[in-house]
């Protein structure tokens, strides 16, 4: 079966790099503010703790700490997702979600912590039972009941972002729960003013902690919702071709003006919003799979699910509202002269346009391209011909391991396709199964950790 293709434009024409900012986050210093502001929480929480504690005392104290810990933890997770441009590019969306969903458990773990100890505490003073000063918290005490509301929708999220959960879950019903974390956020602002040893007599404190949640606020409000909006009307994006590539997946090409200032680099995705019926409403991930051109854009998309099968029946001229460009999938994880790009699948997407573009010497740059029938692989003109325009190396290892009777992705194999292969950097994308065997083949040849690059947007 052959497919058709636009014919106007040629995506093998070397496209102009973008002049990216220079505003890279690094991961470490990014840590390191992190650990710095709950070392500041802790300060403020022992200027304000009990000289002398009582055993009510000491189980309030752990409640008052839980409940500044969480208040502080939920900001960060916030201002982690915000998509902030430094953020995406110096850390890359997949280590921030591994950092939000394990900041994430934390924080529920805290909230819980903070209401069972506080209620306990309180208990033991008054000298009631937990049941009986659970409700007098709830039904007298300043903003409680909304802190209470906000703690269960914060349970809520957590429950439904455990992966047995998510397995369960469209991405557009997950997506849509977590704005659940906004509005707990809201609820149980207030409540710690009104009820926090910390906050009550100290306007310095108070004034400091309210900064801190606004400038999370306008960073989510201008990044997650403004800019998007800004992008649109800048760009005018539509949609021009949709055309398959294969029995399972389509390219969408997209036209624009003034596409370089979307300063988008080889190897980032962007999340769209089709203004289609049944599309509107949700922005997916999915990445360039070829660089951005002065007046086109090209995704892939794998039809697997509802939205992405809507996908193929869009019509030439809808409009298309960008979000991004995410991720840090890019040249700048580059490290050594020597690169090799090792994918299967849709996943071979990012990698198509850092095989064009990593700035390496002729011959220094090898593709590997594992697919296990020949009708899965898609771009195998375009990967010929810029190997041959490169002089950069390109292999399809194509077949199941029983046809073929040995594993391609064995260490032996990379080894004789791959000489010195220890001494690449190496960017791996592709289905979960490839990409997990891919790298415990690379451990075993020794390729150290820091090389090895990958970034997935599953959710």
């Amino acid at each position: 079966m052959t497919f058709d293709r636009p014919v106007s434009r040629s995506l093998t024409e070397r496209a102009p790099q973008p002049q990216v900012p220079p505003s890279r986050a690094h991961p470490g210093a990014v840590l390191g503010a992190i650990h710095l502001g709950a070392a500041m929480v802790l300060l403020l929480w022992w200027g304000n703790a009990e000289t002398s504690p009582t055993l009510a005392d000491w189980l309030t104290e752990v409640g008052r700490i839980t409940g500044l810990l969480a208040g502080y933890a939920v900001v960060v997770l916030l201002a982690l997702m915000a998509r902030v441009p430094a953020l995406e590019r110096g850390i890359g969306s997949d280590r921030l979600t591994r950092w939000h969903a394990m900041g994430g458990r934390y924080t529920v773990t805290l909230v819980v912590v903070h209401g069972l100890f506080i209620t306990w505490g309180y208990a033991v003073a008054a000298n009631t039972g937990l049941v009986e000063q659970g409700r007098t918290l709830v039904l007298t005490y300043p903003n409680v009941m909304m802190a209470t509301v906000a703690g269960l929708l914060l349970v809520m999220v957590g429950a439904v972002s455990a992966r047995a959960a998510r397995k369960r879950l469209r991405y557009e019903t997950w997506h849509f729960l977590h704005f659940y974390t906004y509005l707990a956020v809201a609820l149980a602002f207030s409540h710690q003013f009104s009820t926090g040893k910390e906050f009550v007599d100290n306007p310095t404190a108070r004034v400091v902690w309210s900064a801190m949640y606004v400038v999370v606020a306008l960073l989510l409000i201008w990044y997650r919702f403004l800019a998007p909006v800004r992008l649109a009307f800048r760009h005018q994006l539509r949609i021009t071709d949709v055309c398959h590539e294969s029995h399972d997946i389509v390219s969408i090409y997209m036209t624009g003006v003034e596409l370089h200032r979307l300063y988008a680099e080889p190897g980032q995705f962007f999340r769209w919003r089709i203004l289609s019926k049944g599309l509107w409403y949700s922005a997916n991930p999915y990445s360039l799979s070829a660089p951005v051109h002065p007046d086109l854009i090209r995704i892939t998309v794998r039809l697997s699910g509802d939205h992405s099968r809507a996908l193929a029946a869009v019509k030439p001229g809808t409009w298309v509202f960008p979000e991004g460009p995410y991720g840090a999938f890019t040249s700048g994880r580059q490290t050594q002269p020597k690169v090799l790009l090792l994918g299967g699948g849709v996943g071979v997407t990012p990698l198509r346009t850092l095989f064009e573009t990593l700035p390496v010497a002729p011959g220094d740059l090898t593709m590997l391209y594992r697919a296990s029938r020949e009708a899965d692989i898609i771009f195998r003109d375009e990967f010929e011909v810029l190997a041959a325009q490169s002089g950069h190396h390109v292999h399809f290892l194509i077949g199941t391991r029983d046809e073929l009777g040995y594993d391609p992705l064995s260490v032996p194999n990379l080894g004789r396709l791959v000489p010195k292969l220890i001494e690449h950097d190496v960017y791996v994308c592709g289905p979960d199964g490839m990409v997990a065997a891919a790298l415990r083949s690379l451990r075993e040849a020794g390729v150290p950790e820091r090389r090895i690059h990958l970034e997935s947007f599953a959710f």
